[in-house]
């Protein structure tokens, strides 16, 4: 039985320790925080509660088989999910609304026909056709299975383009996903339904690779579902799960060194002095914060070069980050409401340059969640309504979200956005909370509160992560800035290619 410290209580972590306990090890977590689930989280008021991370759960099998591994109870007989009909309504700038079902192929193609005219729903199926290739030739080398050292492969974009006719892309070529949008859908409001994709996650749907179709694949192919009390129970359950398997957890920890002993890892250095003696060391931190705990006792600077050199891209921390406006209002929820709709900006091509140079832009893509649950209410006579938006970084190369009054003003153009869909807003609003790229920060210790980004393939490498293991030996890394990325999903697989690792296997999450 080894013993295996844990750093940081995120949703890879925990994955992760719950798998390694249910394999015999001691495991324990320390966590800086006083709560588990990383950037999973909940606000909580006058009975109200919202989600400030993510609101909806992709490709839930990772999640099972995490519960199917761990323990008798099932994903399903620990938290409640369902999935989320229609999976999104869409409503665009010039009015039209879409609402797309969930894991409906034909659902889908025949929603686009009837909103956006005839032969729109047939280019947005060819096109995930196409994406299919991306998910066939990626799910394992990108997502299941361990970074290879050699992820060179990985660089090319499997995206195929289509057959040469009327100047569309030729095969070879290696588009941005807003170059395929604009030649192969051929209607605005499609492209802008592509692109909004990638924008969710933090991508610049202008530079981002064609192979970024694979997102919108996976959740029409998979679907999109829900937790009853939050994306925040189903942390709860996997902090459940680990505490069930026996792993111990330390909050309010602060992790201040990884000792390395004859060239291995040993243990945890924490702030108030303790030594913590370890066989592995499991770092749930942001990968570019490992150098400088790493300690032979010299006092120097670790060489980032020793931690990644040959396993994978070196960590980066990049990209924009999320608001969240959490509305309480009065008055029922409307039965034909749906749970998530994205509200589409005049010009998506604006909204993205300006997110690249850091800055506000007023119109933004908005996403509205009014999820369906009695548990984030005080009553039937109420509704708890969350507004994300991507929006630049808290810091200097991004906006100082502390500044007086800016979090505020934000959150006055998120709403005004929103409106498409709550139009009765100003008579039904209680109050409002606003949950910005600072306090993210504030509470992953993510530089400027920015968003992990799932892995793509192509662009020569510049959207992988690190790999889980490292040359270290005994030192392992998950979490959304390592491979396979972020999202819940990524997230839970990195917990498990970790542990497999950990076990003895070639580290895989299948």
């Amino acid at each position: 039985m080894a013993r295996i410290a844990v750093i940081g209580a995120g949703m890879g972590a925990m994955a992760a320790a719950a798998r390694l306990a249910t394999g015999g090890h001691r495991v324990a977590v320390y966590e800086r925080t006083g709560t588990h689930g990383g950037a999973v989280r909940r606000l909580e008021r006058a009975g109200f509660g919202f989600d400030t991370g993510p609101g909806l759960l992709h490709l839930p099998a990772v999640y099972r088989d995490l519960f199917v591994k761990t323990g008798r109870e099932s994903l399903e007989e620990s938290v409640a999910l369902r999935q989320v009909d229609p999976a999104s309504r869409h409503v665009f700038a010039d009015g039209t609304s879409v609402s797309l079902p969930n894991a409906s192929r034909g659902g889908v193609v025949a929603a686009l026909d009837e909103a956006l005219g005839s032969g729109a729903g047939e280019r947005w199926s060819e096109l995930l056709v196409r994406a299919r290739e991306v998910w066939d030739a990626t799910r394992r080398p990108l997502l299941e299975d361990a970074l290879a050292r050699d992820a060179s492969p990985l660089g090319r974009d499997p995206y195929p383009a289509p057959p040469v006719r009327r100047g569309l892309l030729r095969r070879g070529a290696a588009p941005a996903l807003a170059d395929v949008a604009r030649r192969e859908l051929a209607d605005p409001r499609l492209a802008a339904l592509l692109g909004s994709y990638p924008l969710a996650y933090g991508f610049d749907p202008r530079t981002v690779p064609a192979s970024a179709a694979v997102l919108p694949y996976m959740e029409q192919t998979f679907g999109s579902w829900y937790v009853r009390g939050g994306m925040r129970a189903l942390a709860d359950a996997v902090q459940e799960r680990c505490v069930a398997r026996r792993v111990e957890f330390h909050f309010g920890t602060v992790v201040a060194g990884i000792v390395v002993k004859d060239g291995r890892a040993a243990g945890l250095e924490l702030a108030d002095g303790t030594r913590v003696d370890a066989d592995t060391v499991v770092a749930g931190v942001a990968p570019w914060l490992l150098p400088p705990l790493l300690s032979d006792g010299s006092g120097d600077t670790w060489p980032a070069a020793r931690v990644w050199d040959g396993l994978g891209p070196g960590p980066r921390c990049e990209g924009p980050a999320r608001l969240t406006v959490c509305l309480a209002l009065r008055g029922a929820r409307p039965a034909d409401a749906a749970h998530r709709t994205v509200v589409h900006t005049e010009d998506l091509e604006a909204e993205a340059a300006a997110l690249a140079r850091g800055e506000l832009y007023d119109r933004p893509t908005v996403t509205v969640l009014r999820p369906d649950d009695d548990t984030l209410r005080p009553d039937d006579a109420s509704e708890s309504v969350t507004l994300g938006v991507t929006v630049p970084p808290h810091g200097s190369s991004g906006v100082d979200w502390r500044a007086p009054g800016l979090a505020e003003r934000a959150a006055d153009a998120v709403q005004a956005a929103a409106a498409a869909v709550l139009p009765d807003l100003p008579e039904r609003l209680l109050w409002r909370a606003v949950h910005t790229p600072a306090d993210t920060e504030e509470e992953t210790g993510t530089p400027g509160g920015r968003l992990p980004r799932p892995a793509l393939a192509g662009a020569q490498g510049a959207h992988l992560h690190p790999g889980n293991r490292l040359l270290v030996p005994g030192l392992y890394q998950v979490g959304g800035w390592s491979h396979p990325g972020g999202g819940l999903a990524h997230t839970g697989m990195s917990g498990a290619i970790a542990a497999d690792h950990i076990a003895g296997g070639p580290g895989g999450s299948r």
